[in-house]
């Protein structure tokens, strides 16, 4: 994995003239020694004194001879205990980056203690126990959190990408193939999308709507192919928001981080709700066209351009923003639970069962990303259910004009606390066909484009 090979490139790059991945500066062993040295106090030391204690010394070594331990058996991809230059060349390739017989030699011979032409454990350990990279529990490729997870909700924290995975182009093949993933996933699930969004508009104590009269009234009045309305632009906005938000992420993430080239949790998660605020005040418009292509009755609108023609002409441009202080609100909570409750699970994880190897598996993976999402959703749906409601105020006859405030007031009022989780029922039940049916896409995606995993 990443860590793995930065590591080893990192080393081999102090120790021969190998310069293929980053560029070194040529300074004394003196000089390195004491680099090496202060970067070391600088990860062991717990109370900031600037110096270490034998505890956190001891600390230090077991929780870095871990780290060790896991990308040793990450990288040791037979199990055979030992490492040759086909897994480091491999292990590179994963990344997109191709290296020659030669050139893995190289990197192998400046570890491999006994001539063998291989790295066992031993060797592994005692070569870069002191080397003092802080960030490989970080940086372990494993466990990102991708947008293979589409669950048809767009508040999710951006894809990050290396500087190996940009320079080589392999990040707009993986965001290629997340996109294709949502587009298929969300017409897969169209028929859940829409009762959702006729339950949170419709659905109330007086008119209560059940999944079952649900889709009988949308069957009776447009028939089967009805169930799907609203799905055309739903997809069609995957592609513009998903490259916004990449681009706006990646400029946020420059301008936030503390350390150039490293960010932490906390301001990837306001980097992440920056661009995507961003990335839905440019799209809003589709947002709300989308909410009133999937609520229309039979021959209302033509398609996507009449609608949008018809709200211009009727209700103006500012009916192509209703709903968006409440949709940008939505994102804080959705993107903090679900990238605190993903960490927590990954955390939880790593420390209980990460005896042999850093790879937890696919279940794992798909099973921790689910819950984080959906635990965000939860958080954010009452605001949800209040953007949908006031996009579709002007479209339902003799409906009044409601700010949010009020909005809530009112729901509240006439039905409780319950009434701002109207339509979450078909909304839980096409989390798991959708991530199911997007990471399927995905995979196939990948090995279509070529992409190595």
């Amino acid at each position: 994995n990443l860590s793995t090979c930065s590591l080893l490139i990192s080393q081999h790059n102090k120790t021969t003239e190998c310069n293929f991945l980053q560029p070194t500066v040529r300074e004394s062993g003196f000089a390195n020694i004491l680099c090496f040295l202060q970067k070391i106090v600088s990860s062991g030391d717990e109370d900031k004194d600037d110096s270490l204690d034998f505890n956190e010394f001891s600390n230090y070594l077991k929780d870095h001879e871990k780290k060790l331990l896991l990308t040793f058996k990450s990288l040791d991809k037979n199990d055979d205990g030992r490492i040759d230059f086909t897994e480091v060349q491999q292990s590179l390739a994963d990344l997109g980056l191709e290296i020659s017989k030669e050139v893995a030699e190289k990197i192998l011979r400046s570890i491999d203690a006994d001539g063998t032409m291989t790295v066992d454990w031993n060797e592994w350990r005692e070569h870069f126990l002191f080397n003092p990279a802080t960030n490989l529990q970080e940086i372990i490729r494993y466990w990102k959190h991708t947008t293979v997870l589409d669950i048809g909700d767009s508040l999710t924290i951006p894809d990050e990408f290396t500087e190996e995975e940009k320079t080589t182009g392999l990040w707009w093949k993986q965001l290629t193939a997340g996109g294709m993933a949502g587009a298929v996933s969300r017409t897969g699930t169209a028929p859940l999308d829409r009762m959702k969004v006729f339950m949170q508009v419709h659905s109330s104590k007086s008119n209560k709507i059940t999944l079952f009269s649900g889709f009988k009234q949308m069957l009776k009045e447009g028939g089967v192919m009805s169930l799907w309305r609203g799905n055309g632009i739903n997809v069609l906005k995957i592609a513009p928001e998903t490259a916004i938000k990449f681009m706006a992420y990646e400029q946020y993430k420059k301008l936030l981080a503390s350390e150039p080239g490293k960010i932490q949790t906390h301001e990837r998660f306001m980097a992440g709700s920056l661009a995507g605020a961003t990335a839905q005040t440019a799209i809003y418009p589709m947002e709300v066209m989308k909410t009133r292509l999937t609520l229309r009755k039979t021959g209302q609108y033509s398609g996507m351009f009449d609608c949008a023609k018809k709200i211009l002409k009727k209700e103006g441009v500012k009916a192509f923003y209703k709903g968006y202080v409440p949709n940008i609100l939505g994102i804080i909570p959705y993107a903090g639970i679900d990238l605190a409750v993903y960490e927590s699970l990954k955390n939880l994880w790593l420390s209980r069962y990460a005896k042999d190897t850093a790879n937890p598996g696919v279940l794992v993976l798909l099973g921790c990303g689910t819950i984080s999402s959906t635990c965000g959703q939860l958080a954010s749906y009452p605001l949800a259910l209040i953007r949908t409601r006031m996009q579709a105020q002007a479209s339902l006859e003799g409906s009044e004009q409601q700010p949010m405030g009020r909005m809530v007031k009112k729901i509240v009022e006439k039905e409780g606390f319950f009434g701002l989780y109207r339509g979450i029922l078909p909304n839980f039940m096409k989390v798991i066909p959708a991530v199911s049916i997007s990471y399927v896409v995905y995979e196939y995606m990948r090995s279509g484009l070529g992409i190595q995993k």
